[in-house]
């Protein structure tokens, strides 16, 4: 543990950067300002133990910090400076809200005295943030930064995870105060008590086809081994949450598959079999509910046990049968080993689910489209290291990620689950940066790459090579599978044209190609893997091609049928 230092005279942006590395921060994305120039200074003098990332966008920047909590379970660090910096850095807040990732944004702010003036930049950081934030604060006294980041740690790691958003006025980052550092945070977890865990055994011991159902944040590869045992041992078959499917190998004879926007019509129906949903560490949000449609509020059909680390979280939508607050990695620990007697009776159940999602993950015939991803992704995935990093951006090109990969640590699938655009790009640079010595692969669409696509060239800047595969389908693809489902054949703003996405990632500094048929996708693959740059990969695939289950022509005759009936 590191001595806590002296007080001893130093500016406020001093105090504020070895608060960073008390508390164990070692990496931090930024777009600079003036605002907060003491807090770069200072890092200019530890940049043997810091790293700082300059992004080339605030949303890239944030969006870094918030990939970085993810893949470590630490707060990341993002610094942005006032006004125009942090509304563009709000949306990496969202994220890192609606994801439970534990995540530290810090906002050079206006000088103290001016405040209230609407001065240059002026925004009030905790009125703006105070709605997607576990916690937003201002220091107005640098002798108080100590306190402020102690508990902007403990706030962004205990309970649910999150982001805490901290205003720096610049006049107080230059004052010199005398003031002792904290100690080291540690994060406050609620554990599994000895007469949870016999409530939680006795709930599935006397169920007849139980189905865990796996999420949310704070899994580590140990708890998530620990959780696979326990399943395996007793024959329970497992789901996991939108994007959490890296929690449980893909491969082990209790996977089930994911609940999402890829999600397999056998899933639901056996969702709907079950007699016992015991979800673990995911909230039952929108996305893994299909729209709160595969449950009943506030009263499943199914009888419920949720194990949640916030209490306030559990029975916010659902009222479960047995409600338990504690964090996944407590849970996974209790039942590591446990052994309920009824793995005998639970085989073919177990043995149903896992099939049929083998059989939804194979690959398509693919004979209707000159690429097919379904094909291309299935020929890849058996070629991938197990510790491949792969990030997704939202739209449906994810849907060939999601269904014909395979996952499981120690590879992570890193996305956002509430539906952020331009999202994959920026993680995957943070998450080469991070890891250098794995493969971080990229899934985004035509219109996600639009928006953060220059994070290309920051990941040259630091040696970074992630690949990234651009969908190129020249539409805004989730929007126009809304559009005609509801609306057929009326196309209104979503139509994408004119982007030549080789030579803008060329320019970019990256590695590029252009792939327009399915075999010819393997070999410009290894090339990317093999050129040493960063490299971005242009699948030209086809509109009608709308998702891996449907097409539009498909829609538009539903639609028909629909409106005849």
């Amino acid at each position: 543990m590191q001595q806590q230092m002296k007080a001893r005279p130093r500016s406020g942006g001093q105090v504020l950067v070895d608060q960073l590395l008390i508390h164990g921060a070692d990496t931090a994305y930024c777009v600079p300002g003036e605002s907060y120039l003491e807090v770069l200074d200072a890092l200019h003098d530890v940049a043997d133990r810091f790293t700082l990332i300059n992004a080339r966008h605030e949303a890239g920047a944030a969006n870094m910090a918030e990939t970085y909590g993810k893949l470590t379970g630490r707060p990341g660090i993002c610094m942005v400076t006032r006004g125009p910096g942090a509304c563009h850095a709000s949306i990496g807040v969202h994220i890192a809200q609606q994801d439970s990732t534990p995540m530290i944004l810090l906002v050079g702010q206006i000088a103290r005295e001016t405040t209230d003036r609407e001065a240059f930049q002026e925004v009030d950081y905790r009125a703006m943030f105070g709605p997607i934030a576990k916690w937003a604060t201002q220091i107005d006294d640098a002798r108080r930064i100590p306190e402020y980041m102690a508990r902007a740690f403990r706030v962004a790691t205990s309970g649910r995870p999150g982001p805490v958003v901290i205003a720096l006025p610049e006049d107080m980052l230059t004052d010199i105060v005398e003031v002792a550092d904290a100690r080291p945070y540690s994060a406050a977890q609620a554990q599994l008590s000895a007469a949870d865990l016999g409530a939680l055994t006795a709930e599935i011991a006397a169920a007849e086809r139980p189905l865990l159902l796996l999420g949310g944040s704070g899994w580590t590869d140990g708890s998530a081994a620990a959780i696979t045992r326990f399943a395996e041992q007793n024959r329970i078959p497992v789901a996991c949450s939108f994007r959490r499917q890296d929690i449980v190998d893909n491969l082990s004879p209790v996977f089930a598959g994911d609940f999402g926007t890829s999600t397999a019509p056998t899933l639901y129906a056996h969702q709907r079999d079950a007699d016992l949903l015991v979800v673990i560490g995911a909230r039952l949000g929108e996305m893994t509910t299909r729209t709160y449609t595969t449950m009943t509020p506030p009263s499943p059909q199914t009888r419920l046990v949720h194990v949640y680390p916030d209490p306030d979280e559990i029975g916010r939508v659902y009222s479960p049968d047995l409600g338990i607050a504690a964090a996944p990695g407590s849970v996974a620990a209790a039942l590591d080993g446990v052994d309920l007697g009824r793995a005998g009776a639970w085989d073919g159940w177990c043995e149903r689910l896992h099939r049929d999602y083998l059989t939804d993950s194979d690959a398509p015939n693919g004979g209707d489209w000159d690429l097919d991803m379904g094909v291309a992704l299935a020929q890849l995935r058996g070629t991938l290291p197990a510790d491949t990093i792969v990030t997704l951006d939202a739209g449906n090109h994810t849907g060939w990620a999601q269904r014909f990969l395979r996952y499981g640590r120690p590879g992570r699938i890193v996305g956002s689950t509430c539906g952020a655009m331009g999202y994959s790009v920026p993680a995957a640079v943070a998450s080469a940066i991070a890891h250098p010595e794995r493969l971080t692969l990229a899934f985004v669409g035509d219109g996600g790459f639009m928006m953060s696509g220059a994070e290309l060239a920051t990941a040259a800047q630091y040696g970074a090579r992630p690949i990234v595969l651009v969908f190129n389908n020249g539409i805004y693809g989730t929007i126009r599978m809304h559009q005609e489902r509801d609306h057929p054949e009326r196309i209104s703003g979503t139509t994408l044209a004119g982007q030549d996405f080789a030579a803008l990632a060329k320019g970019l500094g990256a590695h590029a190609e252009r792939v327009t048929k399915t075999a010819d996708f393997a070999a410009a693959f290894e090339r990317a893997r093999q050129s040493g740059r960063p490299a971005v990969i242009e699948l030209v695939t086809d509109p009608e091609q709308i998702s891996t289950r449907t097409t539009i022509g498909k829609l538009r005759e539903a639609a028909r049928q629909k409106a005849r009936a």
